[in-house]
């Protein structure tokens, strides 16, 4: 029973590891090749590249475990993330593929907004890579929780007398493994990776959700209305205007997400990115359907078999256990761990290019060689991981919690700025400072005063940045766009 199991887990982490051992020989000779996969990425990879990194731990454990606890209410959520990311694929990613290389060939986000806006080129660089590192040190500590939470819950039962079921050692473990094949690999190795980890994802997304309903011993697909849970089946049960705002609002933080923006600039082509849209979107209905699914039907499975789970984000692991053969256990883990593992890699390799270009270039080293570079990049992904290994050790964090706010801190700060950067002439290098700061901290605070119980923060922190990027732009609009800078 318990072998099976393990061997699954063995061969999917075999598997990540020679990925990036592949990616290594082919793309890490230079921070192009590194940070961007020498911007060749294949549709289909750049899709479920941005796709896998996009959803995490929290695809499998966050809104499963809401829609268990609350019911078909907390699908918003959901709803509002698709519409949002597909309006990012039609506006964002391909202006942002092509203005990216023409203005100086940006390898990342915080160098595209200082070649767009030349006048403000350092304290662009700065406090956009600033906001990058310290809200990816809880985005990424958010992943490390899942997969701390991933070993406490399902080790016990496959290695009773080995000390896997630690949280900190799942934690420890889990970053071990991303670290191994980020380092290594680089960008290349990254999207790779979440090619295959998106794959994974997807199987378990709609094999999870079947078998608890019609499988045996589950047949839970007539006993929906069973849970205990008034308006359980209803989408508008207990719903207000804020509280729906707050769900759909989720959509909003797409625009500004760096780990996954930064996939339009290593698409191939601007030809090719309607393609990688159309599979990323696809891709995506699927997934969010199938934790929907997961999230209802694993409450009516637990209500209807007398069962107790003490944490409802463990729901998918409860299930794995329960209802599958060991091999196809292992195979789901490893499907947990392919959300975890997928996004954990994307931001360590954002934040580290961020640290590399935007700060060690720029202040310490401008004239870096390129494996000088290529190193100082691993070695800021390790930095990024100890500091969210850190952030993750309290055992009691919620997975949706910290993403939530990370989620809001990064759609507030760069939302705006990327969009109205993308397709407004008359934006200024001070109106996007503004946007920057004022996004930034109006999420900040609305958090600290715990304002987010009744409206979601990335609310009143997109609409600030975007009213102070408007308001100073047109305050110090000269007539004339700077000249990009070409480097």
């Amino acid at each position: 029973m318990k072998t099976g199991t393990l061997i699954s887990l063995a061969a999917y982490f075999i598997l990540m590891l020679a990925i990036g051992l592949y990616a290594w020989r082919k793309s890490t000779d230079t921070s192009e090749g590194y940070l961007l996969g020498g911007r060749n990425l294949h549709p289909a990879v750049a899709a479920l590249s941005a796709g896998a990194s996009d959803m995490s731990g929290w695809l499998l454990l966050g809104l499963p475990g809401a829609l268990y606890a609350a019911g078909l209410v907390e699908a918003w959520i959901g709803i509002g993330l698709f519409v949002g990311a597909f309006v990012n694929w039609i506006v964002v990613a391909p202006r942002l593929r092509q203005q990216s290389e023409e203005r100086g060939n940006a390898l990342t986000i915080p160098q595209f907004l200082s070649n767009r806006f030349p006048d403000k080129a350092i304290a662009l660089r700065t406090i956009s890579a600033l906001v990058i590192v310290v809200f990816f040190a809880v985005y990424t500590a958010s992943g490390l929780v899942a997969g701390g939470k991933l070993f406490a819950t399902a080790f016990p039962a496959l290695l009773p007398d080995v000390p896997l079921s630690d949280y900190m050692l799942g934690i420890w473990i889990t970053a071990g493994v991303v670290l191994a094949y980020t380092m290594v690999g680089g960008f290349l190795a990254v999207s790779l990776t979440d090619f295959v980890q998106g794959c994974i994802m997807l199987v378990a997304l709609v094999l999870m959700p079947l078998v608890v309903m019609f499988g045996a011993g589950g047949e839970a697909g007539g006993s929906l209305n069973d849970v205990p849970v008034e308006g359980f089946l209803s989408l508008t049960q207990g719903l207000t205007a804020l509280g729906f705002l707050s769900a759909v609002a989720w959509g909003l933080g797409y625009f500004g997400q760096p780990h996954i923006i930064v996939r339009f600039m290593a698409v191939r082509s601007v030809a090719a990115v309607s393609t990688a849209r159309n599979i990323a979107m696809s891709w995506m209905g699927v997934c969010v359907l199938g934790a929907v699914g997961l999230g209802i039907a694993g409450r009516a499975y637990v209500e209807r078999n007398g069962m107790v789970v003490e944490d409802p984000e463990t729901i998918f692991i409860v299930l794995a256990d329960l209802l599958f053969h060991p091999l196809v256990t292992g195979f789901l883990l490893a499907a947990l761990l392919a959300a975890i593992m997928s996004t954990i890699s994307s931001q360590l390799l954002v934040a580290s290019s961020s640290l590399t270009e935007d700060f060690y270039r720029l202040f310490l080293r401008k004239k870096a060689s390129e494996r000088e570079t290529v190193n100082i990049g691993r070695l800021s992904t390790l930095l990024v991981a100890l500091v969210a290994i850190v952030v993750a050790s309290d055992p009691e964090s919620q997975v949706l919690g910290l993403v939530s706010n990370a989620w809001a801190g990064f759609g507030a700060a760069f939302g705006p700025l990327i969009i109205l950067s993308l397709t407004w002439n008359r934006m200024t290098g001070s109106g996007a400072v503004a946007g920057l700061v004022v996004g930034t901290a109006t999420v900040a605070a609305w958090i600290a005063l715990g304002w987010s119980s009744w409206l979601y923060e990335i609310v009143p922190g997109f609409i600030a940045a975007w009213i102070a990027i408007w308001l100073v732009s047109k305050a110090t609009w000269k007539g004339t766009e700077p000249a990009a800078a070409t480097a």
